[in-house]
């Protein structure tokens, strides 16, 4: 059963989140609002992976599920965007289970809530 719903706004093909515990919202429907992605991840118990800020300023306004981790890394090639996400990726996923956000910078992990 997934545990994280990986936002259109990702890479599909990214080895990060291949397996059981991912599912990306293209296998859902890649058409989804924002709010359609929220409300089914909350109804699955979903953690939003995303770089849309919306999701953000959602879960603030209100309490988990879903939660969020909000990758801020900017424009950047997707060598280097993996590379940061695989030396902190299973701390993003820990902190995301006592955090309702997760922000992913390129220096820093912040968890809020």
């Amino acid at each position: 059963m997934p545990k994280y719903l990986i936002d259109a706004n990702l890479p599909y093909y990214f080895s990060l989140w291949r397996g059981d515990d991912y599912v990306h919202v293209f296998d859902l429907n890649d058409e989804w609002t924002d709010q359609e992605i929220w409300e089914y991840a909350r109804q699955h118990s979903l953690t939003i992976v995303t770089k849309d800020t919306d999701f953000s300023h959602m879960v603030m306004l209100q309490e988990p599920p879903p939660r969020v981790i909000h990758i801020r890394l900017g424009n950047m090639k997707m060598r280097e965007f993996f590379k940061i996400l695989s030396r902190v990726w299973e701390e993003c996923c820990e902190m995301s289970q006592q955090y309702k956000l997760v922000r992913v910078f390129p220096d820093r992990i912040e968890g809020i809530g």
